[in-house]
């Protein structure tokens, strides 16, 4: 598997790709392990300080392999669909059926934003199928996203492992839309980063994305990716882990993982 570089984007001819890097760029933080061995799954973490350039991970193969990229996929959507104007601005809601319409709770907005922070993905499902294969491929391949296949249909390709991005990828896409190096406007990179924030006060910002589906008959793949915010300085990671158990509320165990080894690296006190 090509491993990709964290810190590294050429832009040409309007085309973003990924680069290799050399495994000694990071260092290997083996105290992770026991994280995920409390929760008894296989996983992966992987992190970035922005101000320095260091990185540290944890279970190398697992950050540099691919995986289904599920609910968080809809960073790529969110921005595909405000640069486009098939959402036309963050308040623009869509007709859903009732099926659908639980995803919000009954009483909460279809709108894009509601939709991203629920992970209400038939909202996604209805817009992004919309906008043509042909626009979709184009973009995709433009952001030179994970393995680039969206073949088969057009509400799905995110969800059916058809499309795969390793964390190390994702953990890339994540610093770019930071910095506003997208090819999309500023208001657009604005507007999705606003979405991902989930903890906000004086001390740190917390901006996640979550997403959650199955790899096989036997595991289920959850991700956890973000940023976190102290004293006007940015750290960036990417986590996935495996489950064979089908526990009940995997994403909220996965959260607790990340926010675990954020912990011991001295995060949430506003000292960093």
């Amino acid at each position: 598997m090509k491993k990709i570089l964290l810190n590294s984007l050429l832009f040409s001819t309007g085309l973003f790709f990924f680069n290799a890097c050399s495994v000694n760029k990071a260092k290997i933080d083996n105290s992770l392990e026991a994280f995920f061995k409390k929760e008894n799954v296989e996983g992966c973490f992987t992190f970035l300080d922005n101000a320095t350039g260091e990185i540290k991970l944890y279970n190398m193969a697992m950050d540099t392999s691919r995986f289904a990229p599920f609910e968080t996929f809809d960073i790529v959507s969110s921005l595909f669909l405000l640069q486009t104007g098939v959402v036309t601005d963050e308040k623009m809601t869509i007709a859903l059926d009732s099926a659908s319409l639980k995803y919000f709770k009954g009483k909460i907005e279809p709108n894009i934003v509601n939709a991203f922070q629920f992970n209400a993905t038939p909202f996604f499902q209805k817009t992004i199928s919309g906008m043509g294969k042909d626009t979709l491929q184009d973009w995709i391949s433009r952001l030179g996203y994970g393995n680039k296949d969206i073949s088969g249909p057009l509400d799905s390709f995110w969800l059916n492992n058809r499309l795969k991005i390793s964390p190390d990828e994702q953990l890339g896409l994540l610093k770019r839309l930071y910095f506003d190096q997208l090819p999309f406007r500023k208001t657009v990179h604005a507007s999705v980063r606003q979405m991902m924030i989930k903890e906000n006060n004086s001390a740190y910002k917390f901006a996640i994305k979550n997403g959650l589906g199955l790899e096989d008959s036997t595991n289920r793949i959850s991700w956890v990716n973000g940023w976190v915010e102290e004293n006007n300085h940015v750290y960036f990671f990417s986590s996935v882990i495996k489950d064979k158990e089908n526990k009940v509320d995997l994403p909220a165990i996965h959260l607790n993982i990340v926010k675990g080894i954020l912990t011991q690296y001295g995060f949430f006190k506003g000292k960093k």
